[in-house]
């Protein structure tokens, strides 16, 4: 029996496992599909207090999970498969074996939806990224193109026009789903250009190792061709990594966890932490902020029930 069972080795899940680890809890971190999320898929984090040089971001995290084994935390490779909050103790299967817990932190985050494009996922972190917040200043007076044609596609490209000398904006319709008054600020500043009914077809150069160029393709016309491009920023939305909790986790029409206040989730004992909740943000200051928060209303709780 785990007192405090962690789903997710991201910022979120590490922090959480060093608070509960310090408060003698021996936390049980489940890594997840992708140890260490989205800080895993980044090169150097510059906006983390306390790193005045930068930090790249798999250090950043092992050096938070490093802590936490300091403290106690125990980790283990696998994915969560099946859950049932319905009972206590907390069911929790890891490839097809049950472990019981008197909590659960759910940080198991958020994906970036990516184009799906081979070239894409081989420069991810060399010219391809899916946070202008956490990249954008790398790209300074540089070109840079985003996708995408919701309100994150036309945020992302007003942040990226304080760093690049150009943004083109593609989107592989004419129509966009952002809003009005997203949609009017893009339109409204002078260094973004619009692409509309454009797609990517590839990105080069993988042989290299760095982003060059992108092919694009005019989807009513049928013409291909041939951009230089230094910054690649994919704004096509997030998925939440909450599939595995339907049916028992209430969460929005997009399948973030609703928050009923600090770390709560609908179920007691059941805490969030991290993107998995968070579709403002997304930040590894705020992810680690909320593992905090979520480790520590998991001692006050089990503390509230004689543990």
């Amino acid at each position: 029996m785990r007192n405090v069972l962690i789903i997710g080795s991201g910022c979120a899940g590490n922090t959480a496992a060093v608070y509960a680890g310090r408060a003698n809890l021996k936390p049980l971190v489940i890594g997840g599909h992708e140890p260490g999320g989205q800080l895993s898929l980044t090169t150097l984090v510059e906006n983390f207090p306390g790193f005045p040089e930068g930090i790249n971001g798999p250090n950043l995290v092992e050096g938070i999970k490093k802590q936490a084994e300091n403290f106690g935390a125990e980790y283990v490779h696998g994915s969560v498969v099946d859950t049932n909050f319905g009972t206590r103790p907390f069911g929790v299967n890891v490839d097809g074996e049950w472990i019981e817990a008197r909590t659960v932190i759910i940080a198991s985050g958020a994906s970036a939806r990516w184009l799906g494009l081979p070239s894409e996922q081989q420069l991810i972190g060399h010219g391809v990224s899916s946070c202008a917040t956490c990249d954008g200043f790398f790209y300074r007076g540089k070109r840079i193109m985003v996708v995408g044609g919701g309100d994150s596609a036309m945020e992302e490209a007003n942040f990226l026009t304080r760093f690049g000398r150009e943004v083109t904006l593609v989107h592989r319709r004419e129509e966009f789903r952002a809003s009005k008054i997203m949609l009017d600020r893009a339109r409204h500043n002078p260094k973004i250009r619009f692409l509309t009914n454009t797609v990517v077809n590839e990105l080069r150069d993988t042989s290299t190792g760095l982003l060059t160029s992108a092919m694009l393709q005019n989807l009513v016309t049928g013409k291909s061709w041939e951009e230089e491009v230094d910054g690649f920023f994919v704004a096509i939305g997030h998925i939440p990594n909450t599939k595995v909790f339907k049916g028992q986790i209430e969460t929005d029409s997009e399948g973030y966890i609703l928050s009923k206040g600090g770390a709560r989730t609908n179920i007691p004992g059941v805490f969030h932490a991290g993107d998995v909740q968070d579709r403002v943000y997304r930040q590894a200051i705020t992810a680690a902020g909320a593992g905090c928060m979520a480790a520590i209303e998991a001692e006050r709780f089990l503390e509230a029930e004689g543990h």
